[in-house]
């Protein structure tokens, strides 16, 4: 762990944030290079009505934008839920160096949890995986939001 990993980490929990009070999903990402924040992203799929809105993808298009290239190598990618199959193959492709998780995922996560897409030999590039960082805080506001919804289903049933 570094010791940067729990202050970026709370970065991109305020990211996930920005999602909650739109309705969205609360999942938040920043991506670092050098100490710096280059960009940022959280949750946007109902928002925009695009499936693909997640909040790594939109993190890791306003870095490559930024630094004029796809190849993020010596770039740590902080987000507060295991990333899924899509954005673990994402991190890959883009050659990110380091990821950093806060809550895992037991229905969708690829970084170690159902299985390891961001560490597989069989590709090309392979990401450092720290997990946990701020685990408890990020994994709570995710389930606050889903018993709110349930909650909000609920009593629309009645």
């Amino acid at each position: 762990m570094c010791l940067d990993d729990e202050r970026f980490m709370e970065m991109a929990i305020a990211e996930a944030k920005k999602a909650e009070a739109i309705g969205e999903v609360p999942i938040g990402a920043v991506i670092v290079r050098g100490g710096e924040v280059i960009a940022r992203g959280y949750n946007r799929r109902e928002l925009i009505q695009e499936p693909t809105a997640h909040a790594e993808l939109t993190a890791i298009e306003e870095a490559s934008r930024r630094l004029g290239t796809w190849r993020l190598s010596g770039c740590t990618l902080y987000v507060t839920l295991e990333p899924c199959p899509m954005c673990a193959g994402a991190i890959v492709l883009a050659r990110i160096g380091r990821l950093v998780y806060g809550a895992a995922d037991p229905k969708a996560g690829c970084a170690g949890t159902l299985m390891n897409l961001v560490q597989d030999a069989r590709f090309n590039h392979r990401a450092e995986i720290t997990a946990g960082i701020l685990g408890e805080q990020c994994g709570q506001m995710l389930s606050a939001f889903f018993r709110n919804l349930r909650e909000q289903k609920k009593t629309r049933d009645q």
